[in-house]
């Protein structure tokens, strides 16, 4: 059984996002854990992969991008985008301290924390975890997003499914 405490912490430039933290009671690490682009971080899908996470030990902090935050369909740009993740790192280090992290997320976001990572050291991330990678925009497998990759130094897991049609080759 996990807590799950509610947070806000402040974005360079951009006021404040919620979070939530997730901490099962014998948490071995945390996955700092962003939501897709067409959701935010109480979404069903988010709420499972969580709460099954913290079955096996690892405590998430689920947290919102400010145009989420402030109900606007259109994200934020990548620079506030990224500026989010490294907050949201710098929050997961201070509220469990000693927890190894992981940084990661769904689809648009996990691809932001990628890019975060590419150009700033995420202190203290062990490692990179994708929920659906967006490689491309929907079946235009012609136009990459990916080639920031080569600069990120940490370890990355790409969950992937086979019908994804942001994932083709």
């Amino acid at each position: 059984m996990a807590t799950v405490e509610q947070l806000r912490f402040a974005v360079e430039g951009d006021g404040e996002v919620s979070a939530l933290l997730s901490l099962p009671v014998k948490a071995r690490r945390m996955l700092v854990l962003a939501h897709g682009a067409g959701a935010g971080m109480s979404h069903p899908f988010m709420e499972k992969l969580a709460g099954e996470l913290a079955n096996v030990g690892m405590a998430t902090l689920r947290y919102q991008f400010p145009y989420m935050e402030q109900h606007r369909r259109v994200p934020d740009s990548p620079a506030v985008l990224t500026a989010t993740v490294v907050a949201a790192v710098r929050t997961a280090a201070n509220v469990a301290p000693g927890l190894p992290l992981l940084a990661g997320g769904k689809s648009m976001d996990g691809r932001m924390t990628s890019q975060a990572a590419a150009r700033h050291p995420l202190n203290g991330v062990r490692g990179l975890v994708f929920f659906g990678f967006p490689l491309h925009p929907p079946n235009r497998p012609g136009t990459k997003r990916g080639d920031h990759l080569a600069k990120v130094t940490a370890p990355m897991l790409f969950l992937q499914g086979t019908r994804d049609t942001l994932c083709r080759s």
